[in-house]
C-alpha cells in the first residue's frame, strides 16, 4: 500500500492550520494561556491540587503533571536510544514491575478522591509529591505502551526491539523520573514553567498518537509508511483530531462554567 499523496497531504495541512487557528483565537492569549487551555479539557485543575508559580497554578494539576511529563521523558529516553520506531511492548519481567508502578496512579488517585467525602478516613494524607510521582510512573507506562501500538500500526517495517528492553533500562528510566520529580519538587519558578509547558505539550502529543492512529486505521493505511515523512499525513491528521477534541471540550466546559479557572475543590 503506497503512502498518502501530496494532495492528501496538502488538504490535510490545510484543515489541520484552520482548526489550530480556531482554536489559537479562541482560548486565552500567552503561552500559559494557551497550555492552561490544554489543560482545561482534560484535568480538573483544582489549585489545591497543584503546583504554583508564585501565585498562579500550573496548567495541569500535580498528577496530571506529572502524567505528561512522564510520556514526555519516556519519549525524549526513547529518541535519544534510536527506539522512536520500536514495535514491541516491553518483555514480561519489565511489564511485571512497570504495570504495577503505573498502577500506583489509580490506587493513590482514589485515595485522594475518597477525600472529599467527610466518612472516608485515608491510610495516609494525600500530598501533591505523591500525585506527582505516581502521575509519573503512569505516564510511563503509558507511552511504553502506547509507542509500540502506534508503531505497529503505521510502519511497514516496525522496530524489532521494545521500548524498555530489560529491568536494568527500566530502573535508568525510573532514575531520570526521580530527577524530573525532584526538578519540580524544588519549585524554582523557571523549571516549574519549563515542566508545565512540557506537560501540557505531552498531553497533545498523546492525542496526536490516538488520532493518528485513527486515521490510518479509518483510511486501511495500515503498515504503510517506511520513511519518516510518510507519517506527515497521519501526524496531520492526528494534530487536526488533538486540537478539535480539546477545542471541543475547551467549549463545551467554558458554556458550563463560564470560566477558565479549574473547580473549586469546596463546592
Amino acid at each position: 500500500m503506497p503512502p498518502y499523496s501530496r494532495a492528501t497531504t496538502r488538504s490535510l495541512l490545510l484543515v489541520a492550520g484552520l482548526i489550530a487557528l480556531l482554536w489559537l483565537a479562541g482560548t486565552p492569549s500567552g503561552v500559559l494561556g494557551k497550555a492552561d487551555a490544554v489543560g482545561y479539557a482534560i484535568c480538573h485543575r483544582i489549585e489545591a491540587r497543584s503546583f504554583h508559580v508564585h501565585d498562579r497554578p500550573l496548567p495541569l494539576c500535580a498528577r496530571c503533571t506529572g502524567i505528561y511529563l512522564g510520556v514526555m521523558a519516556g519519549l525524549a529516553v526513547f529518541a535519544g536510544s534510536g527506539r522512536l520506531r520500536a514495535g514491541r511492548l516491553p518483555p514480561v519481567r519489565v511489564l511485571a514491575v512497570l504495570v504495577p508502578l503505573g498502577a500506583t496512579y489509580a490506587i493513590d488517585g482514589l485515595n485522594s478522591y475518597l477525600t472529599l467525602f467527610e466518612f472516608y478516613s485515608p491510610p495516609y494524607e494525600p500530598r501533591n509529591s505523591l500525585r506527582l510521582v505516581t502521575g509519573l510512573a503512569f505516564g510511563l507506562a503509558m507511552i511504553a505502551l502506547a509507542l509500540p501500538v502506534f508503531n505497529a500500526t503505521v510502519w511497514r517495517m516496525p522496530g524489532r526491539g521494545a521500548t524498555i528492553r530489560s529491568l536494568r533500562e527500566l530502573a535508568a528510566l525510573l532514575a531520570i523520573l526521580g530527577l524530573v520529580a525532584a526538578g519540580v519538587m524544588v519549585r524554582v519558578p523557571a523549571l516549574l514553567l519549563f515542566f508545565g509547558l512540557v506537560s501540557a505539550a505531552g498531553v497533545v502529543v498523546m492525542f496526536v498518537l490516538v488520532g493518528g492512529v485513527l486515521f490510518v486505521t479509518l483510511t486501511r493505511r495500515e503498515n504503510a509508511a517506511e520513511r519518516w515523512r510518510d507519517l506527515a499525513a497521519p501526524a496531520l491528521a492526528g494534530l487536526a483530531f488533538a486540537l478539535a477534541l480539546i477545542g471541543l471540550i475547551d467549549a463545551v466546559r467554558y458554556a458550563l462554567t463560564g470560566t477558565w479557572d479549574g473547580f473549586n475543590l469546596w463546592g
